[in-house]
């Protein structure tokens, strides 16, 4: 198996997991709501996909309070920062040969 795509990671195939591991992986930490309006999803779905990505090592979440109010904190574990670079990878692979 020499194709690229069997380097693309199952839980990244999903276009908001993906989304979510690129906008993670361009900063150190940033909170729940940010992530959610910066990826146009609801708090259902966004907490959904941070619980897989969670389950799997690739997320981080600290939870805290900011004043009196609850507060969700998120950040790329290294597992989570490998697999979506290699992801990353395969994906310009593909694109940039395709014959």
């Amino acid at each position: 198996m020499t194709h690229p795509r069997h380097q693309l990671d199952d839980l990244l195939n999903a276009p908001v997991r993906f989304s979510l591991a690129a906008a993670l992986a361009s900063v150190e930490e940033t909170d729940f709501r940010a992530l959610r309006d910066a990826l146009e999803v609801s708090d259902s779905l966004l907490s959904q996909h941070i619980k897989a990505l969670e389950d799997a090592g690739y997320v981080r979440v600290r939870k805290g309070f900011v004043g009196k109010r609850p507060r969700t904190w998120l950040s790329l574990a290294d597992p989570g920062r490998k697999a979506f670079t290699a992801h990353y990878d395969a994906l310009r692979t593909i694109a940039s040969n395709s014959a």
